[in-house]
């Protein structure tokens, strides 16, 4: 009885292992590492039984508050997957914060957005830690839709719930009212007569009728929980599948086909940040950004840009020579030179953008600048390098006159603002990006410029293009005109939001941008999000600033990767000539497989469209004294 017992296990082990196919799959193990003779034998046993092995899933998502870049709170989500039967720490993400107040808004206004951010990334942290953590437990990383979906009807009952919050108050604050109202009547009626009887009063009317500001889009608080915890989902897939981010998307993308070659985005340099405060006059240009040919590699064109920084920072330093520091000797009084040169002003300006602080009287100074920095080390603009400005014009308009303030005291109707433009893409053809040149409101004049200039350079929106968010709700896509769009992974984007809007972007030939917030954290995956989008240009501020330059240096490890691959694709810079007559509006389901439940279907106003390649050398500018 007692060696029946001792029997029972050992059949029950032997009969177990037989059925998970251990026996057989030890022999073939043994056969096949044999004739290697592996100097680890054991690590190769293990390599050879790990594939079978189940598949990591998600155990565990933690949120915490970090800083970004410029010192404001924001959301880090960590992953972590059962793999092998052990907990382990896959990747984490730091979201990008995201600001809609001007710089130049009022203290109050300022504080007010602080708080509001710091009480969303503490309801994010709330988010992560509970709702989502225990929602997305069990599911495998490398499931994205499955995942976009669950957020994205997590996010639908957290509006809808905030809706209902709002409603109630209204009605509370409604009946609140009416019982004061009905307590003093007569106190009312006399307020209203009065109000009544000052016809004569003058009112401050726009000198010319213009369309009003949108408003703002409200941002969920905790929003920025859903595009977080999307990207680290998407991280932890591509470390799970052992391939780098950027290819897991672009998989993601084309629905798991395979790519044969990538090509790189464009990267948008910003050089110089213009400041808008006196002394200086000019208020148009925010930014003026090096595009380098697509004749270069990235890592030559990064380079002639660091060359044309140099230059632009000699040119920037005050007259005179900096004298050498000097340190005084504490005994005998006397003084040391240190035989250290100074660092230029210029160093000491840089902008939370990563480039140079320069203020300017008139829109051809920086342009000349440019030039003269460009000739001094030997390269011609057009040729040897391009231009793109961004105007930020949604921060220049005075709406009670009507009209864009350009320089101090020097104001501009929208129309006016057209002719302005296409005077200057002619005196300086080497400008072959314009973004924001003016507000999404005016979309005639977004019209007429894309007609006037669309074969010449691009018009690109960036603030005048409509939130991720919105164009996933609305069924039109809401964006004026334009050659492309700027995108910004930003509070409740998800991954899948990004595929399927490049899509549509992508079959009614506008270009993507992907563009970095204000607020730029030290994560660097928004690269292989814009190579694995399939982005036109990138746009990631200046080569200063750790956090931008970063980002610079995974798309150069990026680009080395593929060369040696040998599935770097070229670039190329196509423009869009506009035409009058606008083309019936195109389904999503034209250029993209069938929405899925959680999306509704997009459309875009696609105007009549001709592509212009950018000629290998562009007529010579004319040069203003």
């Amino acid at each position: 009885q007692q060696q029946r017992r001792l029997q029972e296990p050992r059949q029950e082990a032997a009969e177990y292992y037989r059925d998970h196919r251990v026996p057989q799959r030890m022999e073939e193990a043994l056969n096949a590492l044999f004739p290697q003779r592996p100097a680890d034998l054991y690590g190769e046993l293990a390599n050879y039984f790990s594939k079978f092995s189940k598949a990591p899933v998600i155990c565990k998502l933690v949120g915490r508050k970090v800083l970004d870049g410029v010192g404001q709170p924001t959301l880090e989500v960590e992953i972590y997957c059962t793999v092998k039967n052990y907990e382990k720490r896959i990747c984490s993400t730091v979201m990008s914060s995201h600001s809609q107040i001007p710089e130049n808004a009022l203290p109050e206004t300022t504080e007010a957005d602080e708080k509001e951010r710091s009480d969303s990334v503490n309801t994010a942290v709330e988010w992560v830690n509970e709702s989502l953590n225990t929602m997305l437990r069990d599911l495998k990383p490398t499931d994205q839709c499955t995942v976009d979906k669950m957020l994205g009807e997590y996010f639908t009952k957290k509006v809808e719930e905030k809706k209902e919050i709002q409603k109630q108050e209204e009605e509370e604050e409604a009946e609140a009212t009416l019982a004061l109202t009905s307590c003093i009547p007569s106190a009312t009626a006399l307020r209203g007569k009065k109000k009544a009887a000052n016809p004569g009063k003058k009112v401050a009317v726009a000198e010319r009728t213009i369309p009003p500001a949108e408003p703002v889009e409200s941002v969920l608080c905790g929003s920025l929980a859903i595009g977080g915890t999307s990207l680290a989902i998407a991280k932890a897939g591509a470390t799970i599948s052992r391939i780098p981010l950027y290819l897991h998307v672009a998989l993601l993308k084309c629905n798991q086909d395979s790519l044969k070659e990538i090509t790189l985005p464009l990267p948008m340099v910003t050089l110089l940040n213009c400041e808008k405060i006196p002394p200086s006059k000019l208020k148009l240009v925010k930014e003026v950004m090096l595009i380098p040919p697509v004749q270069l590699s990235l890592k030559q064109g990064i380079e002639r840009v660091l060359d044309i920084q140099k230059e632009m920072m000699r040119l920037l330093e005050p007259p005179g020579k900096a004298p050498s520091p000097q340190v005084a000797d504490s005994k005998k009084g006397r003084v040391h030179n240190t035989g250290k040169k100074a660092p230029p002003q210029a160093l000491k300006r840089i902008s939370h953008l990563g480039c140079l602080i320069t203020g300017c009287d008139n829109l051809e100074q920086p342009l000349l600048l440019m030039q003269t920095a460009c000739n001094n080390i030997g390269l011609e603009l057009g040729t040897d390098m391009h231009l793109a400005i961004n105007c930020a014009a949604h921060e220049l308009m005075d709406y009670v006159k009507g009209k864009y303030e350009i320089l101090t005291g020097t104001f501009k109707r929208p129309d006016e603002m057209v002719d302005m433009y296409v005077e200057l893409i002619n005196k300086f053809p080497f400008i072959i990006a314009l973004i924001d040149p003016l507000r999404k409101e005016d979309r005639q004049q977004w019209n007429h410029i894309c007609c006037a200039l669309g074969s010449k350079c691009y018009l690109i929106a960036e603030d005048a293009a409509t939130y991720i968010s919105k164009l996933k709700i609305d069924q039109n896509i809401n964006i004026p005109t334009c050659s492309g769009v700027v995108l910004k992974y930003i509070n409740q984007t998800r991954v899948s939001d990004l595929i399927e809007l490049t899509g549509l972007l992508d079959g009614q030939r506008h270009i993507t941008i992907l563009g970095s917030p204000d607020g730029e954290s030290s994560d660097d995956s928004l690269v292989d999000l814009a190579v694995g989008l399939g982005a036109r240009f990138i746009k990631l501020g200046g080569l200063s600033r750790g956090e931008r330059v970063t980002k610079y240096n995974r798309l150069l490890a990026i680009e080395e990767e593929l060369a040696k691959n040998r599935t770097l694709r070229e670039a190329n810079l196509e423009f869009i000539a506009f035409a009058e007559e606008s083309q019936p509006e195109k389904q999503l389901s034209d250029v993209l497989p069938p929405p899925k439940q959680d999306s509704l279907p997009l459309q875009l106003s696609q105007p009549a469209l001709q592509v212009h390649s950018l000629p290998a050398q562009l007529p010579e500018n004319s040069t203003l004294t």
